[in-house]
């Protein structure tokens, strides 16, 4: 009978822990979106788990960001080739500082996007993963 009573004291311990920490998360997400909103110049509390107003004020969905920040890309990749012909060709308005800037401006861009479509591809692989 004691053994059952030191038992069901254990795990009241465990629960009662287990709500405490659900609590502290429960607060640390409040706080965190209360800094998001706060960043993006939203000055509305988060009271629990609700925010008051939106959190992501953008229209644009998932599919126009990332087609966006490609053309981005693409368009760092031009400016590059075009700025390397000039040097090339003479052009004193190009200095070769602005040339190699640029190929670093068009390395970091790649590497970025090639890093995002990593991500894309472990996450889809995760998701197939799953069972159903």
């Amino acid at each position: 009978m004691l053994a059952v009573l030191s038992i069901l004291v254990k795990q009241q311990e465990i629960d009662t822990r287990e709500a405490v920490m659900e609590i502290k998360t429960n607060s640390l997400y409040a706080q965190m979106q209360n800094m998001q909103l706060e960043a993006t110049g939203n000055r509305f509390p988060v009271a629990g788990n609700e925010a008051i107003g939106k959190v992501n004020p953008s229209s644009n969905n998932f599919g126009e960001l990332l087609t966006s920040a490609l053309n981005n890309v693409n368009e760092i990749h031009q400016e590059v080739g075009a700025k390397r012909t000039a040097f090339e060709m003479g052009d004193k308005s190009v200095t070769l500082a602005d040339v190699m800037i640029t190929g670093a401006k068009a390395g970091v861009a790649f590497d970025a996007t090639v890093q995002v479509r990593n991500k894309f591809v472990e996450a889809y692989k995760e998701i197939m993963s799953m069972p159903v």
